[in-house]
């Protein structure tokens, strides 16, 4: 068998606050995930996306850090329409999180914007250009 991606896990160092930014994107975190340690949810088309604390993460690494320096991955959520880019993206901007790019008409034909998580995690919203 070849594997498979099936998650990305993220490591947050405020989860509850972390958590609130996905549901603010529309994901369904179950309320009560806000004191557990490791949280994921799975995905329209079955992959899953978890988040976990840092103390989760060393309990299995002691050596585990922070990255440092500039994001080295991101998550480009598609939205239906060049509208609905601009309208999550105002939408996340107003309820207090980081607008990092604000919306644009990228030169591949797409209208992006670019958020960043509570852990400056890139978050790209897209949809094809109208």
């Amino acid at each position: 068998m070849t594997p498979q991606l099936d998650m990305i896990g993220l490591v947050a160092s405020d989860l509850p606050r972390t958590l609130a930014f996905y549901r603010a994107l529309g994901l369904d975190v179950p309320p009560d995930a806000d004191a557990a340690p490791h949280v994921e949810v799975t995905l329209p088309g079955g992959l899953r996306l978890a988040w976990d604390t840092a103390d989760v993460v060393r309990s299995f690494d002691p050596r585990w850090a922070p990255p440092a320096g500039g994001h080295r991955a991101a998550l480009a959520f598609r939205c239906g329409d060049a509208a609905e880019v601009d309208a999550t993206y105002a939408r996340m901007v107003e309820a207090g999180f980081t607008g990092h790019v604000a919306p644009w008409d990228a030169a591949w034909g797409q209208r992006y914007a670019v958020l960043h998580d509570p852990d400056g995690t890139a978050v790209d919203l897209f949809a094809d250009a109208a």
